[in-house]
């Protein structure tokens, strides 16, 4: 859908890089991709020149080099940030810096009418100046609050304060707030309304988050994959898969433990960036290691490979329990068969009836994955032609992207 004669400039900021495995960074490349050929948006993007997750645009195809720091994708006007290395504070540095620019930009191209989309709660104690700086310049502040980062096990007390603080003022001082899931859309007026500029409820609307519906360009016989199988030790249909950041409210505690329970002959493999500490904590707990069928095979980065290791999964366990719309269930629901989810309001509103659940409590997946065991070759199928149905009608790019096309031309 295009809009004749208007130029819509919308500055992106939150994301660390773009062709990254991530949420933003996934979200990011996918709007400017999608985009790239429309010639009433123009797209500018924030990343990070150094430190953990930075753009490196030298292994992104299809990438420009401008300058040291500027270069061109999918013809949206990408720019670095240099952070210093100063522990957990460098996000929020990251962010302000990035919307300084952003500020600078604007000004000196007289940019009118300009959108920013803010991506996550970071920067409260900065909202209401960059509020005020950027309205001045005739633009508007989108965010996309994320999911209760205030909620995660990762934070200590404090910093968790901090979090609930910081999307309070953001919420407040923005002029829209575009929530992933219809969960966090009414969390955030059951929070917020009441509490914005004169006491104004906040603007909210939902658009999910998309996934790819193409099949595996490997074909089973591929040696990248086979090598693949043979290095990790697994074998088609004979896996259970979880991938996913390694985080404790990501229930993989749970799931180690529960599927140590259960009497299946499979494997449960674990694509994830260990972190050692928590991997130390939980062999401790479990000794989950002297369980052959428990096997963390690290991180998995091409695409394509990816996507066939889905697809030939047995199963998929999702423990996600803090968030919205997260982009691994509906890459998993898209490609994988039978979905196992942690039954909470986030992942029920994504799979409805197109996934099985497990609760929290103990003995709840272990029995499942006994349960799962017993179902026949065409009750699979038909959970897995049930789940790509439910995604190709609700969650493609396609159907995302025009959503966020029409929400950037209602601002003018």
């Amino acid at each position: 859908m295009q809009h004749e004669n208007e130029v819509q400039h919308v500055f992106l900021i939150g994301a660390k890089s773009l062709g990254a495995y991530g949420g933003y960074e996934t979200f990011v490349y996918k709007l400017t991709e999608y985009h790239q050929n429309n010639k009433n948006i123009k797209y500018h993007v924030a990343c990070k020149a150094n430190g953990d997750g930075c753009m490196d645009e030298t292994k992104v195809k299809g990438a420009t080099k401008i300058n040291d720091h500027e270069f061109e994708l999918h013809n949206a006007h990408c720019f670095k940030i240099d952070i210093p290395q100063i522990g957990a504070a460098q996000a929020i540095y990251y962010d302000v810096m990035a919307l300084e620019a952003c500020c600078k930009y604007i000004k000196e191209h007289h940019i009118s009418k300009p959108i920013i989309y803010i991506l996550a709660c970071r920067i409260g104690p900065f909202a209401r100046y960059f509020y005020k700086k950027i309205h001045k310049l005739g633009g508007t502040i989108y965010l996309n609050p994320d999911g209760h980062e205030w909620m995660r096990a990762k934070w200590s007390a404090p910093v968790r304060k901090y979090w609930k603080l910081s999307e309070g003022l953001m919420v407040k001082y923005c002029d829209l707030v575009i929530c992933d899931s219809l969960n966090i859309e009414k969390y955030i007026h059951e929070c917020y309304d009441g509490k914005g500029i004169r006491g104004i409820n906040p603007k909210t609307t939902f658009i999910a988050y998309g996934a790819d519906l193409t099949l595996s360009k490997l074909a089973d016989d591929d040696m990248k994959l086979v090598d693949w199988y043979k290095e990790k030790g697994l074998e088609k249909k004979n896996y259970y898969l979880v991938v996913g950041r390694f985080v404790p409210e990501n229930s993989f505690e749970i799931m180690i433990r529960e599927f140590m329970r259960s009497n299946s002959t499979k494997s449960f493999a674990l694509i994830t960036n260990v972190n050692d500490k928590f991997l130390n904590e939980l062999e401790e707990k479990l000794h989950f290691k002297s369980d052959r069928r428990i096997k963390f095979v690290g991180t998995v980065y091409d695409q394509e490979l990816l996507k066939k290791i889905r697809e030939n999964a047995y199963a998929y366990l999702h423990g996600h329990t803090v968030g919205g719309t997260n982009p691994s269930l509906i890459e998993a629901l898209g490609s994988t068969d039978l979905n196992l989810l942690v039954d909470v309001g986030f992942n029920n509103e994504v799979a409805k009836d197109c996934a099985l659940y497990w609760s929290r409590t103990e003995g709840s997946l272990s029995k499942l994955i006994e349960k799962t065991e017993k179902m026949s070759v065409d009750e699979i199928t038909y959970m897995g032609c049930k789940a790509k149905k439910r995604v190709s009608e609700e969650y493609t790019w396609e159907k995302i992207c025009n959503q966020y096309e029409d929400v950037f031309f209602n601002a003018r």
